[in-house]
């Protein structure tokens, strides 16, 4: 005998209209786990790009050096939180001196500090940096101009605004030539930035300049630098400026050993950088789908909890089908549909909630600035329908085999 599959998904579609609030219980579970499952592979992907953006950015021609070794694969000691200390000026000289393919090079040495001007107080970053800086980061003066080599030599108290601080310190009055106060330390502006917004999840505006000695003697109390950025003269010679930096570092910080042990420094290329955040993301992004896989194994075991209710309910009808014909692998199926049914139509809700999300928080994330992309990829609605129809089979079969195994005449006489 034929199996009838229409009559039997009209049986399905009417048994679920029947108890429509069970129905719509037992799919929530399932729209919530779909939905999430949806917004995490969307909100990944769409951070992923965000990422990608931001640091691109900057150019693909830079060079980082951090202090602390790490393994080639993983983030540098000095991104952990701990005080490194292994980088000093002498460093950077002896790379712009020694280190051919350069464009730049620049030693910072970063901290957060208030900022103010009359009754005007703001906390901001303060950027110890050297005189390449608009070389290797890019950007424009807007008014007045940036700090010169005898300045940062001689320690000098001047500052460069970023559009941002000169706003909320000055207005729309002029600031060049006010003198403001760091740590009660007076700095003469000589210099605004023009505005430029948020790069590699720096605000570039919401900072102040300073000269590197500076920022080291008279703000940070340090002498060693946060961290260098160099800047290649074309892409193509990334990797051999990375190596002639290695060799420079090796010989002034006396490391014998060349296989890289005993390095107390980092050297990573924007490629690498970007291939690193791409595994870190898509790490984190798999980990939190099978957080959320979680809620539709829950929700699966729902479905077979209230499945084998209906085959309470139903014995009576399930007797009279097997009575007039029907075979156990028609009451199975029978079942297998119903359940199928069920975990397609909540899958089908969890989509529409999941692209809805992700399209909410695109646009809030945009209106904060930043180029955020809404990605609701195919990959991820089949891998959704996949999984909700896996779920209808795998919690379902328990519940149509049970259906399948009364007896026609115990199941006509049950009470």
């Amino acid at each position: 005998m034929r199996f009838p599959f229409k009559q039997s998904l009209k049986i399905s579609v009417r048994a679920l209209l029947t108890n429509k609030a069970r129905s719509f219980l037992t799919m929530l579970g399932i729209i919530i786990g779909v939905g999430a499952v949806v917004m995490i592979m969307s909100l990944g992907a769409g951070a992923q790009s965000l990422i990608i953006s931001q640091i691109k950015g900057l150019g693909g021609n830079l060079v980082g050096i951090l202090p602390g070794k790490s393994d080639s694969s993983g983030p540098p000691a000095s991104v952990m939180g701990v005080a490194i200390t292994t980088l000093v000026e002498g460093d950077l000289e002896a790379i712009r001196r020694q280190v051919p393919n350069l464009d730049g090079a620049v030693g910072y040495s970063r901290g957060l500090a208030t900022a103010s001007w009359g009754q005007m107080n703001y906390e901001t970053n303060i950027n110890g940096c050297s005189i390449d800086y608009l070389k290797v980061e890019g950007g424009e003066v807007g008014a007045g101009r940036f700090f010169t080599a005898e300045e940062d030599r001689d320690i000098a108290k001047v500052a460069v605004l970023g559009s941002t601080v000169k706003q909320e310190l000055f207005g729309d009055s002029d600031a060049v030539g006010r003198q403001i106060k760091i740590k009660k330390q007076s700095f003469e502006v000589i210099g605004v930035m023009a505005p430029r917004g948020t790069v590699a999840f720096v605000n570039y505006d919401d900072q102040i300049n300073i000269p590197l000695q500076t920022a080291q003697k008279l703000i940070n109390g340090v002498n060693h630098l946060s961290f260098i950025r160099m800047k290649a003269n074309s892409a193509a010679s990334v990797d051999q400026v990375m190596a002639d930096t290695i060799i420079v570092l090796r010989d002034r910080h006396d490391i014998l050993d060349q296989s890289g042990q005993d390095d107390d420094f980092s050297v990573r290329s924007m490629a690498q950088a970007l291939d690193m955040i791409i595994t870190i993301t898509d790490a984190l992004k798999y980990f939190l789908i099978a957080m959320a896989a979680i809620s539709l194994i829950v929700a699966g075991i729902g479905i077979m909890n209230i499945m084998l209710i209906s085959v309470n309910e139903r014995t009576k009808e399930i007797g009279l089908r097997k009575a007039l014909g029907a075979s156990n692998r028609h009451i199975i199926w029978q079942f297998l549909i119903e359940a199928i049914t069920l975990t397609l139509i909540g899958g089908a809700g969890g989509i529409i909630l999941g692209t809805v999300g992700s399209w909410v928080i695109s646009l809030i994330v945009r209106r904060l600035g930043y180029n955020y992309e809404f990605i609701v990829s195919a990959s991820s609605i089949i891998l959704a329908l996949s999984v909700s129809t896996l779920i209808g089979l795998i919690f379902g079969l328990y519940p149509a085999r049970q259906a399948s195994r009364l007896e026609p005449v115990e199941a006509l006489s049950y009470e």
